[in-house]
């Protein structure tokens, strides 16, 4: 159930956040090679592989993810969307030494490097991955989304947030990182920083419901020790009745950097 609450939540993401994707995507569009070899690190639910392979012509895209649940979902995508002759999909757990991916145009890294065991250990592999000239792209969340800004329910969600902030940092992940410093220290040249602050107001489409509720959900799974039972079981209540209601609101900070070998 937790994978599939995931999966749901990383393709309603790409959903509701259309025009951050789009334009996102649009920017490496400009920036890479033609007919680009693109590895996707941490490829998850395949947002990001199937949108680089619809807007590079000619690309060929190696998504890779630890999760063969992921992957199997990446690939039924791929084959609905006629792009599985240029999508291959590859199981590796990107902390221990990584597959030959062959010549790479673009690395394409997408909420996964805070993931990394050793991020710097992981950007030296990307250095050595890409051709001289390859762009890398690394994008991450400053801040997880958030729904009831302004809300009776506004203190309950940010009360998740702060035990889900200090589950993440007990977990040993690289929230927070100056990315841009350690892309410059893997050896990387030319990095630009980008920064989207995503606020989006009623009316929403359905889907936005949606990925509240499955993103609320997931955050009452994962905070058992963390949050009161109270306090669960209130989230758990909110995130059942998000459909019809017309005080959501979908707001989030991301930064994407571009840098080249």
């Amino acid at each position: 159930m937790a994978h599939n609450h995931m999966i749901e939540m990383l393709d309603l993401d790409a959903e509701v956040l259309h025009d951050y994707h789009h334009e996102l995507i649009a920017w490496v569009g400009r920036e890479a090679v033609a007919h680009p070899r693109v590895v996707d690190l941490g490829a998850g639910s395949g947002t990001g592989a199937l949108a680089l392979a619809r807007e590079l012509p000619g690309s060929r895209v190696t998504a890779v993810d630890v999760s063969p649940e992921m992957l199997a979902h990446l690939r039924s995508r791929a084959e609905a969307a006629g792009l599985g002759d240029r999508v291959d999909a590859v199981e590796a757990d990107l902390d221990q030494p990584w597959p030959d991916f062959g010549p790479v145009d673009v690395v394409w890294a997408a909420s996964s490097m805070h993931h990394m065991a050793d991020p710097a250990r992981a950007l030296a592999s990307t250095f050595a991955a890409l051709r001289p000239g390859g762009l890398l792209v690394i994008a991450e969340l400053d801040s997880f989304p958030r729904f009831l800004t302004g809300t009776p329910d506004e203190a309950l969600e940010d009360r998740g947030h702060v035990a889900a902030d200090k589950r993440r940092h007990e977990a040993g992940l690289h929230m927070h990182e100056n990315w841009g410093d350690r892309i410059r220290q893997a050896g990387f040249t030319g990095v630009t920083e980008w920064h989207f602050a995503i606020d989006l107001r009623a009316p929403l489409p359905a889907a936005a419901a949606r990925y509240a509720a499955v993103t609320l959900h997931r955050m009452v799974e994962g905070l058992a020790e963390q949050l009161s039972e109270a306090d669960r079981a209130a989230l758990g209540q909110v995130a059942h009745g998000l459909a019809g209601r017309d005080d959501l609101s979908v707001r989030t900070d991301r930064t994407v950097w571009l840098a080249r070998r």
